[in-house]
């Protein structure tokens, strides 16, 4: 067990935005982090705001996609922080493009991101928990998976994600590892500014568009998301698994 131990935790996709508010959140909860991106040098300033906190962290170069890359950048946070305890899957894309419009590289590469990369992050940190009898799996996917135009692959992606992980909740859980899902809802990122810009509206005219769907009254921060992530990682939440838990002002799901 290591839920008395340092615990090391990835977070893919965490130079920036929801990433790197989750690597914030766990370092201030205890943990070492390995942030990986596709760029190293992005996540420089989430790697700055880990180590100011006092918690060791390192930046990862990796392609999640790639099956090669992945292996090399889970040995090389092995080498150098310890074996993973906590994985957060968060590195995702959107090529949004309605059904006639949408080209096969559209479909395969936010698959290949979004849902391809999440399973083969999961198989590499597999054998780390199993060791320990000890992990967490975090997922993220979102409300796109309940269907969203012009998202087909996306939410194809978000819902392939749930089905993974739930059946990675029972694949695993005699070992001690619990697998569960984050479904955010509309979040002001760098990457629904993008949507917005793509849509020809501001960030503000697209947040206006989105709160008619939700009931609180305000949108989504990438704090909001970064809790949810805590409590599922938490070595209290040990008989909570193979949920997925919308965080999205709203009810959903």
């Amino acid at each position: 067990m290591q839920t008395d131990q340092k615990r090391v935790a990835i977070v893919t996709g965490a130079a920036r935005g929801i990433g790197a508010a989750i690597a914030k959140r766990l370092a201030e909860d205890g943990h070492d982090l390995a942030l990986l991106d596709l760029d190293a040098a992005a996540c420089a300033e989430t790697l700055t705001t880990i180590q100011s906190l006092g918690r060791k962290g390192i930046a990862v170069a990796c392609d999640v996609a790639d099956e090669d890359k992945v292996g090399t950048a889970v040995s090389t946070l092995v080498e150098q922080l310890g074996a993973p305890a906590v994985l957060v899957n968060n590195a995702g894309v959107l090529r949004d493009r309605s059904l006639g419009k949408m080209t096969l590289h559209d479909w395969d590469f936010v698959n290949d991101i979004n849902l391809k990369g999440t399973f083969l992050m999961c198989r590499a940190v597999e054998p780390y928990m199993r060791a320990a009898g000890w992990g967490r799996i975090v997922n993220m996917s979102s409300i796109a998976a309940l269907g969203v135009f012009g998202e087909a692959n996306y939410s194809a992606a978000k819902a392939g994600v749930q089905g993974l992980t739930k059946t990675l909740a029972i694949e695993l859980g005699s070992a001690g590892i619990t697998a569960n899902v984050v479904a955010p809802g509309f979040v002001v990122t760098e990457m629904t500014k993008a949507v917005a810009d793509r849509m020809g509206v501001s960030i503000d005219e697209l947040s206006s568009m989105m709160m008619r769907d939700i009931v609180v009254g305000r949108t989504g921060t990438p704090e909001d998301i970064a809790n949810a992530v805590a409590y599922f990682c938490d070595p209290r939440s040990s008989f909570v698994t193979g949920q997925v838990l919308y965080v999205a002002g709203a009810p959903r799901g």
